[in-house]
């Protein structure tokens, strides 16, 4: 999750830095939109005729950075004649500051060539890497007029720095220096660096840069609307929370790597600086929370865990409107706050998970699997923040950040299906107690009548017959009173395998009360009947209860009823085979009875 330890900027309310607006043929580059104005073959004959010295074979890559603070206002052409540049002193961040709002600095070790540059690859660039509240112009030095970089593009960058590509002038010698005017808007991090490239390598860079960026809040994004569609239909609050917690890790990337500071409608956040990534980072914390104690439904099984994580959103959404406590001064207060919390959170909700994990729920452990993701890449970016040049940390930037809340959530996601299989896994163990008898796994009466509804109306659809077996075990009472009720159990559920062996698969048997049971007969007639109940008779009079001391022997008595002869349905076909069973019973048991129709 990510958290408010990254350091915050300030940046007022301004579309875009004033970087030499001064050429209307320029190429302008925003995130990963290029806008070409005047044409590529238009750039490189600017890039050719913008230098006046001869070229140089020796090229540097790396500038020599001097600083004067006390020019401010001193003229271009002034200060690129290098009439001042014995005040030029060794850069640090600390005279600058001192200097105010505004400030030159010298950059030494820029020769270029003088041929004229066939494609993007032969035009040399200056990058600027700074801050959004910086605005700079760079010129080259020389006698004569201040001649300014052309501006090719600019890049967001993240916690709300950005990449400033100059077009450098062709045919600059060894030892020619560029001058940088230097002003700040507001107070913030320094944040300043320069660099060297070909036209072409800085803007694939910055291209691959947005285009990560760009996918990974899309792809959570998608992911963050397909939980809240999918709530529409199944109403269950995690699909919600799902939503709400991964469009909220979208809007931290975006506003974090600056991205989305360049898209429609997200590009009216950039008035706000910081909070634009702080505040949903605290809302997601909040979110996360929720999510956290419903995944591991500790409500059931942690009450007081479940109170606790409550809480705990609570205070994330209490962050999230401090932030705005940073206008009154207290921005390292509530910064100081927001890391304790997300500390204490992340930690807390590793362990939660685990223990949920090891206690059996498969979706906790998809959760914590997904968590301990997020986190580690989360650390290692604020981690790189601190001791990494941020050249060097871009891998983790803009693309282990990014890819793992990606990856999260389609681990979350996964533990969400998991945790839908064992509720609907519940449901239907629950629904099959609901319709079956607990001693002998067959369907219960209710059950029963249900399934004999259902086949009478469908064997009438098809026109064919239906046949019952009303099943009654002979000296119930006896074994009862004689061997104890459990022996009367253990007699009850032993009879159910000798009856199911001569069943098909489409047959049904229930448990119609006490000792009786009824079988349905799919599509059999009387003929087809009357041979299933004769062998389940000579079945059952085989079978021999052991452990209640003398082997106990059973017989049962059989009725059968068949719409074919009767003309009946349904209960009336059971009430015909109850009396067929009993005049089994009279006859002398241990036998098959089958109903006959009526005297007319």
């Amino acid at each position: 999750m990510p958290g408010n330890s990254a350091p915050e900027p300030a940046s007022p309310a301004r579309p875009r830095s004033p970087v030499n607006p001064v050429h209307s043929s320029d190429l302008r580059y925003r995130g990963a939109r290029l806008r070409v104005t005047a044409g590529i073959a238009g750039l490189l004959l600017l890039a050719a005729a913008g230098g006046t010295h001869a070229a140089s074979a020796a090229v540097a890559h790396d500038f020599d950075i001097r600083v004067d603070p006390g020019l401010p206002a001193a003229a271009p052409a002034v200060v690129t004649a290098g009439r001042r540049d014995e005040r030029f002193e060794p850069y640090s961040s600390a005279p600058a500051r001192g200097a105010g709002s505004a400030y030159w600095l010298k950059l030494q070790g820029a020769a270029t060539s003088a041929a004229l540059p066939r494609s993007l690859a032969d035009v040399p660039v200056l990058v600027v890497h700074k801050d959004r509240r910086l605005q700079i112009e760079v010129y080259a030095g020389g006698a004569g007029a201040a001649l300014p970089l052309i501006l090719a593009a600019d890049f967001s960058g993240f916690r709300g720095v950005e990449d400033v590509v100059l077009v450098m002038p062709a045919g600059m010698r060894p030892g020619q220096p560029l001058y940088a005017h230097v002003s700040a808007a507001g107070r913030g991090a320094e944040g300043l660096a320069f660099s060297r490239t070909t036209l072409d390598q800085a803007l694939a860079h910055g291209d691959l840069h947005a285009r990560m960026i760009a996918l990974a809040f899309g792809a959570l994004m998608a992911m963050a609307l397909g939980g809240l569609l999918i709530w529409f239909v199944l109403r269950d609050v995690l699909f919600v929370l799902y939503a709400g917690l991964f469009a909220l890790q979208a809007l931290y990337i975006a506003y974090l790597s600056g991205q989305g500071f360049e898209w429609p409608i997200l590009r009216y956040a950039l008035p706000l600086s910081s909070l634009s990534w702080n505040v949903p980072a605290a809302l997601s914390g909040a979110v996360g929370c929720l999510f956290a104690r419903e995944i591991a439904d500790l409500r059931r099984f942690a009450p007081l865990v479940h109170r606790l994580f409550g809480i705990l959103a609570v205070l994330f959404v209490a962050l999230a409107v401090a932030n705005l406590a940073k206008f009154a001064g207290f921005g390292p207060q509530v910064a100081w706050f927001g890391n304790v919390l997300f500390l204490f959170v992340a930690a807390f909700t590793l362990v939660v998970s685990f223990v949920a994990w090891r206690r059996g729920s498969r979706a906790a452990g998809w959760f914590l699997i997904a968590w301990a993701l997020m986190e580690v890449l989360t650390i290692a970016t604020t981690l790189s923040w601190l001791v990494v040049d941020a050249t060097d940390a871009e891998g983790i930037w803009y693309y282990g950040l990014p890819l793992s809340m990606v990856l999260a959530a389609l681990l979350v996601a996964l533990g969400v299906a998991d945790r839908l299989r064992e509720q609907r896994a519940a449901l239907t163990e629950a629904e099959r107690r609901a319709q079956t008898d607990p001693l002998t796994g067959v369907l219960n009466r209710r059950s029963f009548l249900e399934r004999l509804e259902a086949s009478c109306q469908r064997a009438q659809a098809r026109g064919l017959p239906i046949a019952l077996l009303f099943i009654d075990l002979d000296h119930f009472k006896q074994i009862n009173d004689s061997y104890g009720h459990a022996a009367g159990d253990a007699c009850l559920a032993a009879i159910i395998a000798p009856i199911q062996a001569e069943l098909r698969q489409s047959d049904v048997v229930g448990r119609y009360g006490g000792e009786e049971f009824v079988v349905i007969l799919s599509s059999a007639d009387v003929g087809a009947a009357r041979p299933i109940a004769e062998r389940i008779v000579e079945r059952v009079a085989e079978l021999r209860i052991e452990g209640f001391g003398q082997p106990i022997a059973l017989t049962c008595s059989i009725g059968v009823a068949t719409s074919d002869t009767l003309g009946v349905w349904g209960t009336h076909l059971v009430a015909r085979a109850d009396a067929a069973v009993y005049r089994a019973k009279r006859a002398g048991r241990n036998q098959v009875q089958v109903a006959q129709p009526l005297a007319a």
